[in-house]
């Protein structure tokens, strides 16, 4: 590839580093001194924000802006020119400007097949790196294997609602909630909840617009042309059968059933193919049924978006998905999957934390039907029976109380914002 052209896109890459504004939301997260990473998430989770973070931290400890070396292979000038053979040319480009041994800055390496061997050649000869993506196979244990151990993996997701407030200003101090901040938290709320928490979506008032082309190019770019998938409007329709079925276990054959009685020609393994790249690109996650049989936990799940915003394009009557899709999406960033179940045998609890003895229930209000209100406490009750629980929870959107059961065990009613806050 052209050297100048790889000299221009290094130089440019240290103008970027040193354009970041300094006073912007700095993300509550502590790098290893000696660690070398692997960020992935979903596209503008704030991926790359987090990588020039960690590079201003090396520039106060010390380090120069020349010895930092920032690559975006999102970059069109490298788009399908290089190759993994051709990586090391990037080094040699830099060579040729500085006599630094640079701390490698790759973001979205993913377009380069092969990147991973490249990778490993860096740890090994000693070289900082962090390396961003925005596809789940980067994760994969073949790719753990071929770098043998010698990086840190974190998925990055959009702002938790803590982080969403610490980048409006707000910080909360003791008994904030007693006083005038209850206001201005609770307004801001509302915005998070509908809307979600990608960092760049708050600068935008139409976030509706910006949202639908972060969707488009997550779908088209990688899902659709990655995959190289021909029906483009089965995977669309799968995608928004998955968001209109979001709180209730759905089998992959009903879903292309749904696909199908609109016209569009679709099966069960195509379905099955499209839900894996949409993880794949982080744009959804899925929970199995701790209670159901292998065969059963494979083939019905319960599939959630990785932030509101995004599950709320599909929907014309949104509160009550987007309440429980909150609540998957705070628990799925705090635990794996060994440790995040729902619960469906007789009774349904959304989510079921075995380690942690802990059952929740997501439901908007219970204080406005009494069946409503039986039902959630029912079903705690039952999986506590089976499954003795420390914690029985049930997040709404406003309600705050304890309700004691006939055992005399309480159940806790919290405001889904005070939830987010713990």
């Amino acid at each position: 590839m052209d050297k100048d052209v790889l000299r221009s896109i290094i130089r440019e890459g240290q103008e970027e580093i040193a354009s970041v504004r300094p006073e912007l939301y700095k993300r509550p997260h502590t790098f290893e001194e000696n660690g070398r990473y692997v960020l992935t998430g979903v596209r503008h989770a704030g991926k790359s924000y987090m990588l020039y973070q960690y590079a201003l931290d090396l520039i106060k400890d010390g380090y120069s802006l020349e010895e930092m070396l920032y690559v975006n292979f999102d970059d069109e000038r490298l788009y399908g020119v290089i190759t993994a053979q051709e990586l090391d040319e990037i080094l040699q480009a830099y060579a040729s400007m500085y006599p630094h041994k640079p701390v490698m800055l790759l973001d979205e390496i993913q377009n380069i097949d092969g990147w991973e061997h490249f990778a490993r050649r860096l740890a090994n000869q000693r070289y900082k790196v962090m390396i961003t993506g925005s596809n789940a196979k980067m994760l994969s244990k073949d790719m753990a294997t071929v770098l043998g151990n010698r990086y840190l993996d974190e998925s990055v997701y959009p702002y938790s609602f803590k982080e969403f407030l610490g980048a409006k200003g707000i910080e909360l101090d003791k008994n904030w909630e007693f006083g005038k901040k209850r206001n201005e938290v609770a307004l801001l709320f509302n915005e998070y909840f509908a809307w979600g928490g990608f960092p760049e979506l708050m600068l935008y008032k139409n976030k509706r617009k910006w949202l639908s082309q972060l969707y488009e190019k997550i779908l088209l770019g990688d899902i659709i042309q990655r995959h190289k998938l021909k029906n483009e409007m089965a995977v669309r329709l799968t995608y928004k059968r998955l968001a209109e079925t979001v709180k209730h276990p759905v089998a992959y054959n009903r879903i292309s059933n749904l696909v199908k009685s609109t016209g569009v020609n679709t099966n069960p393994t195509s379905v099955i193919e499209y839900v894996e790249f949409a993880k794949e690109a982080f744009l959804v996650f899925s929970l199995d049924n701790y209670a159901s049989k292998f065969t059963e936990k494979e083939t019905v799940k319960k599939h959630y978006f990785v932030d509101n915003g995004l599950l709320h394009l599909f929907l014309s009557d949104p509160d009550t998905a987007l309440l429980e899709n909150l609540c998957a999406i705070d628990l799925h960033a705090r635990y794996n999957e060994e440790q995040l179940w729902f619960w469906n045998k007789n009774v349904e609890v959304d989510f079921y934390l075995p380690e942690e003895k802990t059952g929740i229930q997501a439901c908007y209000s219970t204080s406005k039907d009494i069946t409503t209100f039986d039902r959630e406490i029912n079903a705690l009750v039952s999986l506590d029976k089976v499954h003795p629980l420390d914690r029985m929870i049930i997040v709404t959107y406003d309600e705050d109380r304890i309700h004691k059961t006939e055992s005399g065990k309480e159940i806790e009613i919290i405001p889904l914002w005070k939830w987010l806050l713990r």
